[in-house]
């Protein structure tokens, strides 16, 4: 669940290589420069939960570059989001800029090339987050817009996100492995409720964004009620007062269906307990009903269509799936 880099355990002239290989191999690889190369100091704690990965560092000033070179070469699809603690750090998107101070989280995106720094008097302290893109519960167009949008982290959901991740990187050693899925699954929906309600924010005053504002409730709805075998593009169209054919439209313009999002998120979370440890004894057939599945052999066609293997092979392979 922890595994720990010390720069202080490797010679003066191994800790910089050795860093770039960390932070390649827990966000994606990347060009690094640094005035204090020789001697780098750094310690970083990596936390697996589930399908999230966070990452506590204290290390001395520094420039990365994620270049189209290197995404062609690796690219997880991932966010990552950072919280500073102490110093700052800044992102260049092409002509976009952006400085963060503590208590600021900035995102970045994988599969974008960018330039981002770290600066300050001596140690800079951050809590980073990777979560996979396809996770989130919120449309693609609208997770692409929380790049270099200003996310507080001292209020609101990005207050519950940066105390969440606070916690998480000061008392690790609390929660046992079986916790750790678990854990992953509360820092998605964290993410996707802060990214929801960053881009219901932003008030936009024309029919397209009073859309969107619909596409996210409608979604959080969703969500709320994926156990209700009875969920169906009728119900939820009936409890936003709003036709089926208007709901269909909404849905359109993400690329999707109702039934096609509800089905994606139902398994999305089956998906979720059968890679958690605490869960293992629980039949494949219960969790399925849990997730508003009333057939067996529904669930089962669809998991595989959705993931190439039935319910009961990816227990089998553990969590490590939720990576792929």
């Amino acid at each position: 669940m922890e595994t720990v880099f010390d720069s202080a355990d490797l010679p003066p002239a191994d800790r910089f290589g050795w860093w770039r290989e960390c932070l390649s191999n827990t966000h994606a690889p990347l060009e690094m420069t640094s005035a204090h190369a020789d001697g780098f100091r750094v310690r970083q704690r990596v936390l697996r939960l589930g399908a999230a990965t966070v990452w506590p560092a204290a290390f001395q000033p520094m420039v990365c570059r994620r270049t189209p070179r290197l995404i062609r070469r690796s690219d997880p699809e991932t966010f990552h989001l950072s919280l500073v603690l102490r110093g700052t750090a800044g992102a260049s998107w092409g002509k976009n800029e952006v400085t963060y101070g503590p208590s600021d989280l900035h995102v970045q995106d994988s599969s974008r090339s960018c330039t981002t720094w770290a600066d300050g008097a001596g140690t800079i302290r951050t809590v980073g987050l990777e979560v996979p893109r396809s996770m989130l519960a919120v449309p693609p167009h609208l997770a692409d817009r929380m790049i270099g949008a200003p996310l507080p982290g001292g209020s609101g959901i990005g207050g519950l996100l940066s105390g969440f991740l606070a916690r998480l990187a000061s008392d690790a050693g609390a929660y046992r492995p079986s916790d750790a899925s678990r854990l992953g699954t509360i820092l998605l929906d964290l993410v996707s409720a802060l990214f929801a309600h960053t881009a219901e924010a932003e008030r936009e005053l024309v029919p397209e964004s009073r859309g969107r504002t619909l596409a996210l409730r409608v979604r959080a709805f969703i969500d709320r009620h994926l156990q209700d075998p009875d969920l169906s593009p009728r119900s939820v169209a009936a409890a936003h007062h709003i036709s089926v054919s208007y709901l269909h439209r909404v849905f359109q313009a993400d690329g999707t269906t109702v039934a096609g999002w509800i089905r994606h998120r139902r398994l999305d979370r089956a998906r979720r307990d059968l890679a958690d440890p605490a869960l293992h004894g629980v039949p494949v057939g219960q969790i399925a009903a849990r997730w508003g599945f009333s057939h067996p052999a529904v669930f089962t066609r669809a998991f595989r269509a959705a993931y190439d293997v039935t319910p009961s092979e990816y227990r089998r392979s553990g969590p490590g799936l939720d990576r792929a």
